[in-house]
């Protein structure tokens, strides 16, 4: 039914949880996972005043992505999942696009994410990635919400 899936991560207990529902899916059809980590270097652009600032500091961001990566691949692996890694930079676009088109490039006939169940005022102000991908994928997309145990869900 979904052979690939795609599981954008950060790193937050929403991600984390929507991994290890993604591995419990994989486990059940026999699917394979995409992990997906987005290194959004645009705000660093804005912040760091010479290149030597901002070079340091992306290398530290693709490092910590890399090193997200491996151990979401780990522990993808130990849930008996098959999975693949993928690294990407953006700079001029949204990180839900970012996701969006990775899915099309992986052929992944799913989207499995965490979200942090913001609404109303916040969601306004921040934004959502979770629901531009919900609203620009081209395949279906499984939210999952972070648990009330792993902190409250800001509104």
């Amino acid at each position: 039914m979904y052979p690939r899936i795609l599981v954008p991560v950060d790193g937050s207990d929403a991600s984390v949880r929507a991994l290890r529902e993604a591995a419990a899916l994989g486990r059940a059809l026999g699917s394979a996972l995409v992990l997906l980590h987005v290194v959004d270097t645009y705000q660093l652009l804005l912040a760091k005043a010479t290149q030597a600032g901002f070079d340091e500091a992306r290398g530290a961001l693709l490092a910590r992505g890399q090193a997200l990566l491996q151990a979401c691949g780990q522990q993808a692996g130990q849930s008996g999942v098959a999975c693949d890694t993928v690294l990407r930079e953006v700079m001029s676009s949204r990180v839900s696009a970012a996701i969006v088109d990775e899915a099309t490039r992986q052929d992944c006939s799913l989207i499995v994410m965490g979200t942090h169940g913001r609404n109303g005022r916040t969601r306004l102000l921040l934004g959502s990635d979770a629901e531009r991908v919900v609203h620009a994928a081209l395949v279906p997309v499984l939210l999952v919400q972070q648990d009330r145990a792993d902190g409250p869900a800001a509104g």
